[in-house]
């Protein structure tokens, strides 16, 4: 041990301090624990690590490397597990209905073991989508000091001289159906594309939120872009615990470190990277765990002024290995910069700002993955709010990538995602179609399902950008194509997706940033009056409870009112 604490004010005292604390010290000696290891601040060490999928499969490994920090910093580390629910093998049937609800269960499950234990500080390591905003929004709502760890990316698979993701697969599945290709082309595709551990390669959801957890200060500079298989993700795990302990010692917290101005540079980054829509939908709800009004037109916003940098599949060439070894978030960063557009004040979990920490980053130009921001791919965002008559509380569309940025269609409707697959299976999806995909909302699906099956069988058939699809679930990062989700109000709550019928008119502007229902406003009031709420087969258990409490998607689908009606602090207790 290197330096001594003092326990007075910190949460462990309840459970370590005092005569009264004897009973709790016993479970602490059964353990193993001495004297001296009691008497120091406890680091909880929150692990997302189990057998369900690659993404998740390293992390353990990576928390019990962190120990080794914590301990060398003066700390006793307390490694404990949560869920997660992984969307690449829930993709596709009803078990996607679990992929959001698994974001709010992993942040109440870390908030009642900090709790429960009276852990001082917190270091967290996830791989899968939902996972990665869980851990941040567990370590907002408790407010110690926390430092999230990003278990890594994937390695690209190969077939036929070209690099693959699991995107491939989903997209082969498409190919096949249309009779484009063979059983055989599908089978070599999916034992090649994910070639050991890591969450998927491109610039979807998980990597998304692992670069905005550097941009938003949480996560140690350049740490979260390093493939899981690479040696340098012990050393990361190892700083990290040692750095939480030099939190504890300045007391500094994530609230000190997101402040509105860290969630405008998050925001940047999803869209300066092409990330996945699903940055709009889990940036409001850390931002409501710190109390910060910050929705989707807010995000939507900042990605109108954001140049889109990084050539990063879906949309682009590139995978994270890649955008690793051109150096990482901060290299992005490092020339983002200079236009002005991010706040270098902010704090970060490196006790600096982040213009500190961009200081010591040397622009590298001969790399190939990230453009200059005075010469980006396209001058605005890969991702694009927006807003209508058939969304009037907003809409997200992610155009990295896209040709075409207009599209006008007659609606084909469906009640649910199997439905719209099945047809598409079927070739019963023609040029000029919008696909409209409802229920499948926060409440009406309930958990708001992601459509990559869908919209990668679409892709894989030649159909990406000559149909849309619209819906008021959610897309995956992978998702490529007309794809538009996130509509509000959702159908079942009456909103105006709600009322499509086959045949009517949609069009959508992503220049404009607008999405439009073009039936009289008579003939809707007339549907309006005749329509009626649907009930879900879910009327118990965790999805019940979730359709319960959940709030609309353009505030981050939260489950509770967050910082703005807490009455005190888990941390100053």
């Amino acid at each position: 041990m290197t330096k001594r604490f003092d326990k007075s004010k910190l949460p462990s005292r309840y459970v370590s301090v005092g005569v009264e604390s004897a009973p709790h010290r016993s479970y602490y000696y059964a353990m193993g624990l001495t004297e001296e290891e009691i008497a120091r601040p406890f680091v909880g060490i929150a692990s997302a690590g189990n057998d369900s999928a690659p993404c998740n499969t390293t992390l353990d490994q990576q928390a019990d490397w962190c120990r080794q920090g914590v301990n060398e910093a003066g700390g006793m580390p307390r490694r404990f597990n949560t869920i997660t629910v992984t969307d690449g093998i829930a993709m596709g049937h009803q078990g996607m209905k679990s992929s959001l609800v698994s974001r709010e269960v992993i942040a109440d499950s870390v908030e009642l073991s900090v709790r429960g234990h009276c852990y001082d500080a917190l270091v967290t390591f996830a791989g899968c989508d939902k996972s990665l905003p869980g851990m941040m929004m567990a370590m907002l709502r408790l407010n110690v000091p926390s430092i999230f760890v990003y278990g890594g990316s994937i390695l690209p698979g190969r077939y036929q001289e070209r690099d693959l993701t699991v995107i491939d697969v989903f997209e082969v599945v498409g190919r096949y159906a249309a009779g484009k290709c063979p059983l055989s082309e599908v089978t070599a595709i999916e034992k090649a594309a994910c070639p050991g551990h890591g969450a998927c390669g491109g610039q979807y959801t998980a990597n998304t939120m692992a670069c905005v957890a550097e941009a938003i200060g949480l996560s140690l500079p350049n740490s979260n872009m390093a493939p899981a298989p690479y040696k340098s993700r012990e050393e990361i795990a190892i700083a990290a615990g040692r750095q939480v302990m030099t939190l504890i010692e300045k007391q500094i917290r994530p609230r000190d470190i997101c402040t509105r101005e860290a969630f405008e540079n998050a925001a940047r980054i999803v869209a300066a990277t092409g990330g996945s829509t699903n940055g709009a939908l889990h940036l409001p709800a850390m931002a409501n765990e710190c109390g910060i009004d910050f929705d989707l037109f807010d995000v939507a916003e900042i990605f109108k002024s954001t140049p889109y940098m990084a050539d990063l599949k879906p949309g682009g060439r590139y995978v994270a290995k890649d955008m690793h070894e051109a150096g990482g978030i901060y290299m992005l960063m490092k020339s983002l910069a200079q236009t002005g557009l991010l706040h270098l004040d902010c704090m970060t979990v490196t006790g600096k700002t982040l213009g500190e920490n961009i200081d010591e980053v040397t622009w590298n130009p001969d790399q190939k993955v990230i453009y200059d921001a005075k010469t980006p791919i396209t001058p605005t965002g890969g991702v694009v709010g927006l807003r209508g008559s058939l969304a009037p509380e907003g809409a997200i569309v992610k155009v990295a990538g896209m040709h075409r940025l207009q599209f006008t269609g007659t609606a084909k409707v469906f009640e649910r995602e199997e439905d719209a697959f099945a047809a598409v299976e079927a070739n019963a999806i023609k040029e000029g179609t919008v696909v409209v995909i409802r229920y499948e909302g926060p409440k009406g699906g309930p958990g708001m399902r992601e459509m990559l099956s869908t919209t990668a069988a679409l892709y894989g058939q030649g159909l990406g950008e000559k149909v849309a699809l619209i819906t008021d679930g959610r897309f995956s990062g992978g998702t490529r194509g007309f794809c538009i989700g996130h509509v509000g109000p959702e159908a079942a709550e009456g909103g105006p997706i709600a009322l499509v019928e086959d045949g009517d008119e949609i069009s959508i502007d992503a220049e404009a940033g607008t999405v439009d229902l073009n039936v009289p406003e008579d003939v809707l009031a007339e549907r309006r009056a005749k329509w009626e709420p649907r009930r879900n087969d879910y009327q118990a258990g965790a999805l019940w409870r979730f359709s319960q409490n959940v709030g609309p998607a353009y505030k981050g689908a939260v489950t509770h009112p967050g910082a703005s009606a807490e009455t005190h602090v888990f941390a100053d207790i």
